[in-house]
């Protein structure tokens, strides 16, 4: 078999699982010449929640963030996550702008884009596929990984041949909750193997404590690639850590034929960052522990978090057990969607509902309707039609591709944004996130403004020194 590759989470999914997504992209600066020096496969290094943070808490452009890395990184591939039709955002957006971002996406520097689906809806992944084929980008097709009655290995087998004669160039299985355990994923690799010839990535996180044996098992079934997080910023919520995982594999078949002495220059860099860190209270420690709960109800990490401050917020943390509980039997009823952003949102929001008002569905929220109406896309199995009638009335179920309802936002969005705009780039972030993009776009203008009189005032000084 041929070597393993890794792709390296640090710049991304780790420090958004560990610490709210705030490591700046002046933080990476110093460290990038050295990551891209490593040898990896790619790094993933931009979408997801990052984003919405850079603009919304870090006062940064993500854009400029991404050029800043692909200056800095020569050698090694950039990948981004990509939510399918919600982009990077919480709703289904218009396919001109899906197209557009997609577009400048790759433009300013991404190489692979790993698109995925809440509801593993392939109409949902369609356009971002079509233009990321279009732009001569990489794309990579995820498997929302879940368990229940419906999902088998033959499910996501059957996906992943669907998924190539769409266009992906690769698959990878994204378990984002952790519930993927070592033997079930050997299996797992197998049966899509022996369907879909493409290239295999697995992305899974710690939080249950599985996910080294997990990938363990993956490569031996045949996995091509596997998602690690260099050993600061790994394991709790995060990536399994690449040091240990190299060294298991070194000298085996599975050599990844990374240098231990690179990533420890790595790792020392990152260390430092941990510790300061933790010590602002920005990585909390209860997001390092082991949490076995995720493996009985199916809550990811950040949804636990989730409901917790929910429960405390309305008094009632009293109720949490009841309300784990209730998780999946809403999920069952709502034809058992992967627990995922916006789903476990959706569902986690509805099961707490359920518990306090000591009646099922006696209050339903608007997106929980949205999701049973099938505004999100086909949910995995039917939904009972009966439920179905109970949670939405007379309103007429949507059994199309979501997006074809949507007319081309971007010509609006681009009127909007014309008195902020100073980059094409800035009616995206405006159309995924309005209130916080122009919060951004002005204090941007200020920060111009002043850097430009400072400039100003230093020439006069030297014309009046001369």
């Amino acid at each position: 078999m041929a070597k393993v590759k890794i792709t390296e989470t640090v710049l991304r999914d780790s420090h958004q699982s560990l610490a709210a997504t705030r490591m700046t992209t002046e933080q990476m600066l110093p460290i990038l010449q050295a990551l891209d020096n490593v040898g990896y496969h790619a790094l993933e290094a931009w979408g997801g929640a990052t984003f919405d943070v850079c603009m919304r808490f870090l006062n940064e452009d993500p854009w400029e963030r991404l050029r800043i890395i692909r200056k800095n990184v020569k050698n090694t591939k950039l990948q981004m996550l990509f939510r399918g039709q919600n982009i990077l955002g919480y709703r289904h957006y218009s396919d001109d702008v899906v197209q557009y971002f997609v577009q400048k996406s790759i433009a300013n520097g991404i190489d692979i884009i790993r698109v995925f689906d809440a509801l593993n809806d392939p109409r949902n992944l369609k356009t971002a596929i079509k233009a990321t084929k279009k732009e001569k980008g990489h794309l990579q097709a995820a498997i929302s990984y879940t368990t229940s009655p419906v999902h088998n290995n033959e499910f996501f087998a059957d996906f992943s041949v669907q998924l190539a004669e769409m266009g992906a160039d690769s698959i990878c299985i994204k378990d984002m909750a952790g519930l993927l355990k070592p033997y079930d994923a050997y299996e797992l690799v197998k049966a899509i193997k022996a369907k879909c010839s493409l290239p295999l990535e697995i992305h899974t996180h710690y939080t249950t404590g599985l996910a080294s044996m997990t990938v363990l098992k993956a490569v031996e079934a045949g996995a091509d690639i596997i998602d690690t997080a260099i050993s600061p910023f790994a394991m709790g919520t995060s990536q399994p850590p690449t040091e240990p995982i190299v060294a298991t594999l070194a000298g085996t078949e599975y050599d990844t034929g990374l240098d231990l002495d690179k990533l420890n220059v790595v790792s020392k860099y990152f260390a430092q960052l941990r510790t300061e860190y933790l010590n602002s209270g920005l990585i909390d420690p209860a997001v390092l522990k082991v949490d076995v709960n995720a493996l009985r109800y199916q809550v990811p990490g950040g949804m636990l978090s989730n409901l917790v401050s929910q429960l405390k917020q309305l008094g009632s943390f009293d109720k949490l057990q009841e309300v784990l509980e209730e998780v999946p039997r809403v999920r069952a009823d709502a034809g058992y969607p992967p627990l995922v952003t916006p789903t476990s949102q959706i569902v986690g929001t509805q099961a707490v509902q359920n518990v306090l008002q000591g009646e099922r569905y006696k209050l339903v929220t608007g997106e929980f309707k949205g999701l049973v109406k099938g505004e999100y896309g086909r949910t995995p199995a039917p939904i009972d039609p009966k439920f179905q009638k109970k949670i939405i009335g007379d309103e007429k179920p949507v059994t199309s591709r979501p997006a074809d309802a949507l007319s081309p936002e971007l010509p609006s969005l681009k009127k909007a944004c014309e008195k902020f705009a100073i980059q094409d780039e800035d009616v995206l972030s405006y159309a995924l996130f309005e209130k916080v993009a122009v919060k951004f776009f002005e204090q941007r203008k200020k920060y111009m403004a002043e850097k430009e009189a400072d400039a100003n005032a230093l020439f006069v000084a030297k014309v009046e020194e001369d």
